[in-house]
């Protein structure tokens, strides 16, 4: 599975895309925007890869994707659907290395993945989730023709808000 931008190309994880998770998810942006996944070693990206995003290729057929520069196959960040047990409707999820923000990269991975979605994946209602205080991540989901609905209460009990399109 590949899916092609003018600038990225985004691919299903592999166990040896670790190293990057440990590095995506212990940054600044990911531990204050997302959660701290306690994702301390390598070894612990590994099986969080496994558990997370290998299993929800193969039960959903979809999970998060790995973005990459086409110009040179440097990772740069991660887009893709997600499917929370208590959302009816995937959601569409985002996070890049600070240093790769403000470039508009997750706006064009993040539109890919929802044109895959709707045309490949016949999947007509996607969702979006972000806690309140990120205006990045609201002005992106709003980018992204989602407009918000209401709140969802993450499985740690957090009130996020809900976008939909």
């Amino acid at each position: 599975m590949m899916i092609r931008t003018e600038r990225l190309e985004l691919r299903e994880y592999t166990l040896n895309d670790a190293p990057f998770i440990y590095k995506l998810m212990n940054s600044e942006g990911w531990l204050k925007n997302i959660g701290d996944r306690n994702i301390i070693t390598i070894e612990d990206a590994e099986i969080y890869i496994q558990k997370h995003y290998l299993s929800s290729y193969e039960k959903h057929g979809f999970g998060p994707y790995l973005v990459v520069l086409k110009e040179d196959c440097t990772p740069i960040g991660s887009a893709g659907l997600y499917k929370r047990d208590n959302l009816e409707h995937p959601d569409v999820g985002f996070a890049f290395l600070p240093e790769f923000g403000n470039k508009g990269y997750a706006f064009e991975a993040s539109k890919a993945v929802m044109q895959f979605a709707a045309e490949k994946l016949k999947i007509e209602t996607i969702v979006g989730i972000t806690i309140p205080q990120n205006n990045s991540s609201i002005k992106l989901l709003k980018k992204l023709g989602l407009l918000e609905v209401g709140t969802y209460t993450y499985e740690d009990g957090e009130e996020l808000l809900l976008f939909s399109n």
